[in-house]
């Protein structure tokens, strides 16, 4: 094996560690939400762990006797409250608590994630700027076009009075308009702030989130040939903006991705996109190595993204997931009698076996 194989596959398995790391780190973060909450409202705690399987580390505290322990595989981890999964005698453990109070136990998970995806997206915007898409070429076109067309080197910050942040707001912003349509765009043009007319060169009827081809060809992007194939002259350039102005955009982007997840689970369960297009542990890990390694923007944006996924996808009310669970606690709560522990239990296990079965298959569909 030559030196230039030893170092690529030593960049692999970096790259890798590298998303092993911050799927860890955003998993921690989550369960030292549930766990601070639960320390706060003084819920029994049983057990902290990092990581899941076999034990490496443990240490029980004399004081209460709660344990904390790191385990073999770094893609888990968890909070063990005292009585969550039954009835327990104890009055501080999970299930004898008060629902509200079992609720924000719940919601600090996901809230953790965000915070901390947040501050990621802050630190990123303040440090390089917003990635705003940047049109490299655009197509020729008739003289009915000349005075509604983007330029070369064009940023696009806004569509129709929208900021754009993602393809997903474009596409949002044009979806049902037609070919000829007149819309309003805000672009930085030679570094000064403008408003201009464009003209639409090809209808916007976008099926799903996928259909960036259309999008691009709309606008009239233009193309370049490279090895590979043809490629759209369009890529991103980081834009700083003023300090309020950075903030807010921080806050906005971060709704922006989860809006996203909603909008691709909506496809999904309309079947306007297919099961192809999701990825599990396998591709999440893969998708991340490629992007966290390339530079530090890469590696607060990824980690940001994987964040508010995480935090978006616990409060689905899926059985087994943080959402599913306050779903019970507001019944418990509204009809002030519970639905049994054992039905609940079995509940929450079938569903985690549905999730591990879901991961497996969207991972597998990747590689058929």
């Amino acid at each position: 094996m030559g030196l230039l194989s030893v170092s690529s596959v030593m960049h692999t398995v970096l790259a890798v560690i590298v998303a092993i790391l911050i799927l860890l780190v955003m998993i921690t973060v989550h369960e030292f939400g549930h766990y601070t909450a639960g320390k706060l409202l003084k819920f029994k705690i049983n057990e902290f762990a990092i990581g899941f399987g076999p034990k490496l580390f443990r240490r029980v505290s004399k004081k209460n006797g709660e344990a904390f322990s790191i385990r073999l595989f770094p893609l888990g981890g968890y909070c063990a409250f005292d009585g969550e999964d039954n009835e327990a005698a104890n009055p501080d453990s999970f299930n004898n608590k008060a629902p509200w109070k079992r609720i924000i136990v719940l919601i600090a998970g996901p809230l953790m994630n965000y915070i901390l995806a947040l501050l990621l997206v802050i630190i990123s915007m303040f440090a390089f700027g917003q990635m705003l898409f940047k049109v490299s070429a655009v197509r020729p076109a008739d003289e009915s076009y000349a005075e509604y067309s983007l330029c070369a080197d064009d940023l696009i910050t806004n569509v129709d009075g929208k900021g754009i942040y993602l393809t997903t707001d474009l596409m949002t912003a044009l979806n049902g308009k037609n070919e000829g349509d007149i819309v309003e765009m805000k672009v930085i043009r030679g570094g000064e702030k403008m408003t201009v007319e464009i003209k639409l060169r090809a209808d916007c009827d976008f099926e799903n989130s996928s259909e960036t081809n259309k999008l691009w060809n709309a606008l009239g992007v233009g193309t370049y040939e490279n090895e590979g194939g043809v490629y759209w002259a369009v890529g991103v350039e980081n834009h700083r903006f003023g300090f309020f102005e950075t903030i807010g955009r921080s806050f906005m982007y971060s709704f922006k991705i989860a809006g996203t997840i909603f909008k691709v689970l909506g496809e999904l369960l309309t079947g306007r996109l297919g099961l192809s297009a999701m990825g599990g542990p396998v591709t999440t890990i893969k998708l991340t190595s490629q992007i966290a390694t390339q530079n530090l923007q890469s590696f607060l944006e990824i980690a940001a993204y994987i964040g508010v996924n995480l935090a978006v996808f616990n409060l689905l009310p899926i059985p087994a997931l943080d959402g599913s669970k306050v779903i019970f606690c507001l019944i418990e709560w509204i009809f002030r009698k519970p639905v049994p522990r054992k039905i609940e239990a079995v509940i929450h296990a079938a569903g985690f076996v549905l999730i591990l079965l879901f991961a497996v298959i969207v991972d597998i569909l990747q590689f058929v």
